[in-house]
């Protein structure tokens, strides 16, 4: 039966390549800072070898965090944006939650559309190695050997994990942040969580996280120290929410917030984006099957080796199953459940390492890197077909937001037919409005009746069309893929609508006055 009892609190020793008595907390010794850019540079490489298995980006809404980085470079930090008048992302409601994120993109923002496009898989491929190095940076911190070859094991653990990554989009950057906020608490250095909470919060929605992170590793050092760790949650807390008051958004961020996620905590009526709804189970244990794998060896090694489950393990432990159960209600979080499950792993396996004769412990790395040469095969050549099966052309809408820029009179009102249709008109055309885009709760939440009635009109239940679509929605023109067959029919018929354009992607129809 496995123990919890109270270790002795270790001082950081003199000699550790991490800290020495004399140095600032992120002085760090040459070797460590080569071993950093060495990982750094691999990581890149294996995560182009995915994210260039298509020319597209992963996701549609990377081409919306594209063009707001392009408008940040000419605007500076606070965008005016009117794109999505009736939403409650309208112009006098907007916050930019993705505010850090879009600078850190601003700085490949530039040239042409391609060239952007093209920047931002770079912009992709540098946040998660990083992300990954920040957790070879904590395995090291809590003396894992070899942390270079278990931070290795991220390329191996979850295809799914691989593709949400490789996304143009902030959940990396997340990662990035609960890597050090993990590292930092483990090593009890509780100021540093007061800026990265602020950073948090400027950077991506999901900043309750550090808190739930601070939480868990509370509640794993009472039980395991039998004393209340209450800097693991006050110092982030401050951070959280100086990052939520000195803010440029202040206090829209407060109202956006609470409408953009109480939705998402129980059962919305309206149909969100596949990211909100469970993997089925089996489709779960293909793409991130060495994941779960990880969880389970390291929950047996807790078993195993005997020992009493020490702070860090334990800390791991519980966010494992956090991460998990948020992965059975969204497969969104697969973007955090895998790396947690193979800290969790690392922690708990290291002892029984060290516990093999001193030859034998000579050839544990040869056989890390044994083990790791078919998953880490398979997963990347799993998410690089992914890349290139699950995403759309780059050039879709390409052609009709050209058009409606050189054709439609500024600030006309585009009328969609797909919500998720709109990062990509967007990127493409910034000098017309949009009806709907990013979140359709957006809309749903600004006018529950308005949202309805556009549901209606997309599925060809409005008969004519136009007339709605003109009083109700100011539509100038209206944009459909090919797809909305009944829609299309309808419009077919609707004397107020009149085709202007047709590709293979799309048709627009102008609207009569």
């Amino acid at each position: 039966m496995t123990r919890i009892d109270v270790p002795p609190t270790p001082e950081p020793s003199v000699h550790s390549p991490l800290i020495s008595r004399g140095r600032s907390l992120f002085q760090v010794e040459p070797r460590t800072l080569l071993t950093a850019a060495t990982l750094f540079a691999l990581f890149s490489i294996l995560l182009g070898f995915v994210q260039f298995g298509t020319p597209s980006l992963a996701d549609n809404d990377g081409f919306y965090h594209m063009r707001m980085a392009a408008l940040m470079r000419q605007y500076g930090l606070r965008i005016p944006f009117i794109w999505l008048p009736q939403s409650i992302l309208s112009p006098e409601a907007f916050y930019d939650h993705h505010l850090l994120y879009h600078a850190y993109l601003s700085l490949f923002a530039v040239g042409s559309d391609q060239s952007m496009l093209i920047a931002a898989k770079f912009a992709s491929i540098f946040m998660p190695a990083a992300a990954f190095v920040a957790i070879w940076w904590l395995l090291r911190g809590q003396r894992v050997k070899w942390a270079s070859l278990w931070a290795l094991g991220l390329l191996a653990v979850s295809e799914a994990f691989l593709y949400r990554l490789s996304m143009p989009r902030a959940q990396s950057a997340s990662l990035l942040i609960l890597a050090l906020g993990l590292h930092w608490l483990l090593r009890r250095k509780y100021w540093p969580l007061i800026p990265l909470g602020f950073l948090y919060v400027w950077l991506y929605n999901a900043f309750p996280l550090l808190l739930v992170v601070g939480g868990v590793v509370a509640i794993a050092t009472f039980m395991t120290e039998r004393r209340f760790e209450w800097q693991a949650l006050v110092f982030p807390a401050i951070g959280l929410v100086l990052g939520l008051i000195v803010n440029p958004y202040f206090p829209q961020n407060i109202t956006f917030i609470i409408n953009h996620l109480l939705p998402k905590l129980g059962e919305s009526a309206v149909s969100v984006g596949n990211e909100w709804y469970p993997y089925d189970t089996w489709v779960l244990v293909g793409n991130s099957g060495f994941a779960l794998a990880a969880f389970v060896l390291g929950t047996f090694a807790l078993g195993w080796r005997g020992q009493k489950i020490d702070r860090a393990a334990l800390a791991a432990f519980g966010l494992s199953i956090v991460f998990a159960v948020m992965l059975f209600k969204a497969r969104r979080f697969v973007e955090y459940f895998p790396a947690f499950a193979l800290i969790f792993a690392a922690l708990t396996i290291q002892p029984l390492l060290d516990g093999f004769p001193r030859l034998d412990r000579r050839l544990i790395p040869i056989g890390l890197v044994a083990i790791l040469i078919a998953p880490l095969t398979i997963t990347l050549t799993q998410a690089r077909a992914a890349m290139a099966d699950q995403t759309k052309p780059a050039e879709t809408y390409a052609a009709a937001s050209y058009w409606l820029a050189q054709y439609a009179p500024p600030a006309a009102k585009i009328f969609q037919t797909d919500w998720d249709d709109f990062p990509r008109l967007f990127f493409y055309n910034t000098t017309s409005l949009y009806t709907i885009g990013l979140d359709p709760t957006y809309m749903q939440l600004y006018d529950a009746d308005l949202y309805d009635t556009w549901v209606q009109i997309t599925q060809g239940k409005v008969k004519p069309a136009s007339a709605a679509i003109r009083s109700d929605f100011g539509g100038d023109y209206v944009l459909t893929d090919l797809r909305h067959t009944a829609f299309i029919n309808q419009a077919r018929n609707d004397p107020g609508l009149t085709e202007v354009f047709r590709d293979k992607f799309s048709i627009i129809y102008a609207v009569a006055p």
